[in-house]
């Protein structure tokens, strides 16, 4: 069984919207690209979204990218796609699955893998979706198919058969990687690897744990649990 980040076979990426994070974690070897959604960027308070993404492409040159879409006209979303693509080379763009009215965005994604546009598709939950992906992207066009398995596990399905059975659709599209998304702990990235997924892409503050526990003897965490009692029970000054 794999133990360590280094061992992994399934590529790291960095998922977030916080421009010294996103800095760091470009820095790291270890990471191999980076995403980013407009709830996190919102989050993170950004009000200019292109003059956030321009800013943080002059520092990631080299790795895979993603920004997404936020309109909710397909016509509008494909006018986006364009636009943000043509920012870098190494940019994705991410479109969902589907609009707020449950529309299917597969003739736009058909659309735009012709275009040779690289995609990354989001909030998928359900092997229909994965295989209606399979179904219209460009063989020859780079591509993530990103699957919300952290969603998927929290209402009480096991995720990991699904993202196996997603693989058996992707194989006919050798350009695209199947992408583990919404990690909600530090075990998801090994589930990730363990179920052959190509990619599996992690908060911010669930990296910063991993790349600090992963590998510690449970001794030695033990130890350090017992400790933070003691100092925040001191701190507190509990008496009784």
């Amino acid at each position: 069984m794999v133990t360590t980040l280094e061992a992994l076979k399934v590529k790291i990426f960095a998922d977030g919207a916080d421009k010294t994070g996103i800095l760091s974690l470009n820095a790291n070897p270890l990471i191999r690209g980076l995403t980013t959604n407009p709830t996190l960027m919102r989050k993170a308070g950004i009000r200019d979204y292109e003059g956030f993404a321009k800013d943080i492409l002059q520092i990631v040159t080299d790795k895979p990218i993603s920004f997404e879409v936020f309109s909710d006209d397909f016509s509008e979303m494909r006018r986006q796609a364009l636009k943000i693509a043509a920012w870098q080379t190494n940019v994705y763009v991410k479109i969902p699955i589907t609009n707020t009215r449950a529309e299917s965005s597969l003739p736009l994604i058909k659309d735009l893998a012709r275009d040779g546009v690289r995609l990354n598709l989001t909030a998928i939950l359900t092997l229909e979706q994965v295989r209606g992906c399979a179904e219209v992207l460009n063989p020859e066009v780079p591509s993530i198919v990103s699957v919300f398995a952290g969603r998927i596990a929290d209402t009480g399905v096991d995720p990991m058969p699904l993202l196996r059975k997603a693989l058996d659709f992707l194989k006919n599209q050798p350009q695209a990687e199947l992408l583990w998304a919404s990690v909600r702990e530090v075990l998801n990235i090994f589930q990730a690897d363990q179920c052959g997924c190509h990619i599996v892409t992690v908060p911010h503050d669930i990296l910063g744990k991993a790349l600090k526990l992963v590998a510690m003897d449970l001794a030695a965490l033990s130890l350090d649990t017992v400790k933070m009692f003691a100092q925040d029970a001191q701190a507190a000054g509990y008496v009784v």
